[in-house]
């Protein structure tokens, strides 16, 4: 492994501003209309809501560890052509967060899921070239990723 970079501290301050900003303005919208969400028809492959309850802050974890291993042990061009990458899943997701649960736009929601998840993709390729084990930390988050677009279809389709 390699020393961290002078400039590396700052890729991880931005790493990790990016992740807080997602776990918190995530859950902003969710609560918005909760009437509104029960009384949708769900997917049949919808999981309880208690895993979403442990998934998403493993989710969280996970991205905090890697962003704070990887940015310190890569090159700076390296490390902050993932934190762009991270920039726009994170955008993606929050967009697909705000369409879905504020004005209800499914169709447009579940785009910006899909976007999210497929940038998401190409933050493991990345993240896995520079260190393979921070690579397969990610693939949970992935997996879930395409779940929850695949839900979020689901919904499109059924309301």
């Amino acid at each position: 492994m390699r020393a961290a970079s002078p400039a590396s501290g700052w890729a991880t301050g931005v790493w990790l501003v990016l992740v807080a900003g997602y776990a918190v303005l995530s859950t902003v919208w969710i609560g918005h209309d909760p009437g509104w969400y029960a009384g949708l028809a769900r997917p049949s492959f919808q999981p309880p809501d208690l895993v979403f309850a442990v998934i998403w802050p493993l989710n969280f974890l996970a991205l905090f560890v890697v962003g704070v291993w990887f940015t310190r042990f890569v090159d700076d061009p390296t490390a902050w052509r993932a934190i762009i990458v991270l920039g726009g899943s994170v955008v993606a997701a929050l967009a697909w967060a705000w369409l879905f649960y504020v004005p209800h736009r499914l169709s447009a929601a579940t785009l910006c899921l899909a976007a999210a998840a497929m940038l998401t993709c190409v933050l493991v390729v990345l993240v896995a070239r520079s260190i393979p084990w921070a690579g397969v930390v990610l693939l949970p988050y992935t997996g879930w990723l395409s779940i929850a677009t695949a839900l979020s279809v689901q919904y499109s389709r059924l309301n």
